[in-house]
């Protein structure tokens, strides 16, 4: 026992340095994964936040294209270049979105449409192109677009159906 009581007094701390430097070494480790944990979360939010930009926009889009073609000779799509400025057309404003049409027709003739299923003579087109832009996030610092571009059949001559 004399001994044990010896050794006791020898020690002079040496566990409890040793605990202290453990504890520093887990607090260490502890931080940095909440470090990078935290940097997953915003990655994935962002992630997340593009998404949903993305499919508002699309939305937008398919609105836009809906809402001309419902207005059947009497819209825009028809316009020919001079009706047009080279600046485009303000299509819509909503929200944090905005979309512009400017017509891609830069000659004096009109193009022909794409094909579909096979060539039809004496139709032409009438090529126009939306563009689409939606500021998303914190303070709206980004910004997505989405260009679209549609050919609107003629009977003749820059003129509509």
């Amino acid at each position: 026992m004399a001994y044990l009581t010896q050794m006791k007094n020898k020690q002079h701390g040496v566990v409890l340095i040793t605990a202290l430097i453990m504890v520093i070494a887990v607090t260490g480790i502890a931080v940095t994964l909440m470090s990078s944990s935290s940097i997953d979360i915003k990655i994935t939010n962002a992630a997340q936040e593009r998404e949903v930009a993305e499919n508002q926009l699309i939305g937008e889009v398919q609105r836009i294209i809906a809402d001309e073609v419902s207005k059947g000779a009497a819209n825009q799509f028809f316009l020919t270049p001079e009706e047009v400025s080279d600046k485009g057309i303000v299509m819509a404003e909503r929200d944090d979105m905005k979309s512009n049409m400017i017509n891609l027709n830069n000659g004096v003739l009109d193009l022909e449409c794409p094909r579909r299923f096979s060539f039809t003579a004496g139709i032409s087109c009438n090529m126009v192109q939306v563009s689409t832009t939606i500021e998303y996030g914190s303070k709206s610092k980004h910004q997505l677009t989405i260009v679209t571009g549609v050919a609107q059949e003629m009977a003749s001559i820059s003129k509509g159906i």
